[in-house]
């Protein structure tokens, strides 16, 4: 899809649990990530027609600077469904898959650091695996940040789904920050250049 201007349209997926009984929990970053670039933004979400997402509509960078437009998103259902309301708006919007960004926890990343691709495995990651089946493709963007394994023998899903610590709390505006970045990174430079700079 393209707007008035002949812009292409990007589709930015935060992917995470609704509800504030989730809020907290390592599994929400993506969600903390799409709130910060609709601050940037200066719009806040509402519910979408589709009714099974709250979206943001807007431009990311300098006002006047040609910035394409962006349709921040959160899933109205839980992780494992979020691939159903990702692909009713990306056929709303007509967003292909290659300009669908979602950003993630990562377990198999250090807390606090980020790693950006296009395609690749689900690892074991609800919210990709659905969002890959809805899709039909997984070849979108991940903008992945790191949350670290568990200690010692916590359950996967225990700590995915378990609050950051008190030190990691402190860290977690800093990581939130640099993916919202990366994000727009990918939208104003391409993968490569991103990779760049945020694949610490």
């Amino acid at each position: 899809m393209s707007d008035e201007t002949g812009a292409e349209v990007w589709l930015v997926v935060g992917l995470g649990n609704p509800g504030p009984t989730y809020a907290g929990h390592r599994h929400n970053i993506g969600y903390l990530v799409v709130d910060e670039l609709a601050t940037r933004m200066g719009s806040g979400f509402r519910a979408h027609k589709t009714g099974r997402a709250d979206v943001v509509e807007g431009r990311l960078g300098a006002p006047g600077s040609g910035a394409p437009r962006v349709v921040l998103a959160k899933a109205r259902s839980f992780m494992n469904e979020s691939g159903g309301p990702v692909k009713a708006l990306a056929t709303f919007y007509k967003v292909p898959a290659e300009r669908v960004i979602a950003i993630h926890d990562e377990l198999d990343i250090d807390f606090g650091t980020l790693r950006i691709k296009r395609g690749g495995g689900d690892n074991g990651h609800n919210g990709l695996k659905s969002m890959r089946s809805s899709l039909g493709t997984g070849e979108f963007f991940r903008v992945r940040a790191g949350i670290g394994r568990p200690p010692g023998r916590q359950e996967v899903a225990d700590f995915v789904l378990s609050n950051y610590s008190g030190v990691e709390r402190k860290e977690i505006p800093f990581q939130v920050d640099s993916a919202a970045d990366a994000v727009e990174s990918l939208i104003a430079d391409g993968l490569e250049k991103t990779q760049q700079r945020f694949n610490s």
